[in-house]
Order: C-alpha cells, then sequence, then structure tokens
C-alpha cells in the first residue's frame, strides 16, 4: 500500500524548503527526499516524491501510447519500487528524475514481455485445440512462444498484420477491418490462411 500523508512543516523542510518575509519557499530537491527514505524510511518524504512524479511518470507512460489505466499502475509501481530502491539511488550517476525514469521505462518493457509471452501462448492455443494430447511432446513457455514468434515471420506482410492485430493487439475482426480499409470477409480469410499457414510450421509441436 502506498504510504499517503501529507506533508507537513517538517516535510517541508525535508523537501528543502525555506523561509523567506514569513513565507515557506518550497525548493523541491528529490535527492534529499530520496536519502531521507533511504536513510529512516520517512513516509513525508515519500508522500512528496509520489505527488510531484506520479502524475508525470503517468503523463511520460500515455504520451508513449499506454492507458491511462496501464500508466496509473506503473506510476504506482514506480513509485513503490523509489520507496523499496532508495537506498541504491546514486545522484553522481544520474539525477533523481532519470532515476525515476529508468524504472518506470523498466517496468513498462517487463509488463509489455508479460502481455506479449500471454498473447503468444493464445495464438498457440488456438493453433493446439484441435490437437490430441502429447505430454511427452511439451516444451516450455518460453520455447513454444518463441517457435510460435518464428513461425509468424513466415507469414506474408498482409497476414502477419491481421495477426498481429487480432491476436497480440486484441482487436475484435471487425476492429481489424476498420484499421485496415479493408473488408471484413478479408480479413476473415486472411486470418484462416494465416492459422493454417502456422499449424503447418508448428505441426511437431501439437
Amino acid at each position: 500500500m502506498v504510504p499517503a500523508l501529507a506533508l507537513t512543516v517538517d516535510g517541508m523542510r525535508k523537501a528543502g524548503a525555506c523561509a523567506q518575509g514569513g513565507r515557506f519557499i518550497v525548493l523541491f530537491d528529490p535527492n534529499r527526499l530520496i536519502a531521507a527514505i533511504a536513510r529512516s524510511g520517512d513516509r513525508e518524504a515519500f508522500a512528496a516524491l509520489f505527488d510531484h512524479f506520479a502524475p508525470r511518470v503517468k503523463g511520460l507512460l500515455m504520451r508513449g501510447g499506454a492507458s491511462a489505466e496501464l500508466a496509473e499502475e506503473v506510476a504506482q509501481e514506480t513509485l513503490l519500487a523509489v520507496w523499496r530502491k532508495a537506498a541504491l539511488f546514486d545522484p553522481a550517476k544520474a539525477s533523481a528524475s532519470t532515476w525515476i525514469a529508468t524504472i518506470a521505462r523498466n517496468l513498462r518493457i517487463d509488463i509489455a514481455r508479460r502481455e506479449m509471452r500471454s498473447r503468444l501462448s493464445q495464438v498457440y492455443e488456438i493453433l493446439d485445440e484441435e490437437a490430441p494430447e502429447q505430454p511427452d511432446a511439451t516444451l516450455s513457455g518460453a520455447e513454444r512462444d518463441a517457435r510460435v514468434r518464428a513461425a509468424m515471420t513466415q507469414l506474408s506482410p498482409d497476414q502477419y498484420r491481421v495477426v498481429e492485430l487480432a491476436f497480440l493487439e486484441g482487436f475484435s475482426h471487425q476492429d481489424v477491418a476498420n484499421r485496415l480499409a479493408i473488408p471484413l470477409g478479408t480479413v476473415k480469410s486472411r486470418l484462416r490462411l494465416a492459422l493454417s499457414h502456422l499449424r503447418g510450421r508448428l505441426e511437431d509441436l501439437r
């Protein structure tokens, strides 16, 4: 759970605030905040970092094409990683912004890889749905996914694109037709040919 605390005067001091003419001027210093988290698990410092960076990370991911829901999830995971890994931050190697952006990028890549593995497995399950069970021929998920991915590269560009949109990106057949500006019947025809081709290429896995 995210430690969510309001930033107090003490927290403002930790963030680098100073008083001028009776008013606090906050000089946001993420290095000091991360150091406070690493040193003592300072929740006020974390709250200040979260409030500053979570919206920025989410915006960065959305500009990169992530959905709002996914961007929100990754932004929260990123800041929680900052909480856990604060002691590893070295300001001599990278700025706090760069370090946090790198964590967000790596988390996004990990999620994309998990999604791709899941979708490749779905392609294989469709190909395998009529095949008899052969326990002795079982391959690891990674090996099977690699074979499916390699087989897909042998499809024609038109067939590859409809498989990519329908299975890897999850669009309905009608949405695929709309995106490619081709008739629905053509989409279905290309999918049938592509799946037939893939079954032939992956016969030894079935």
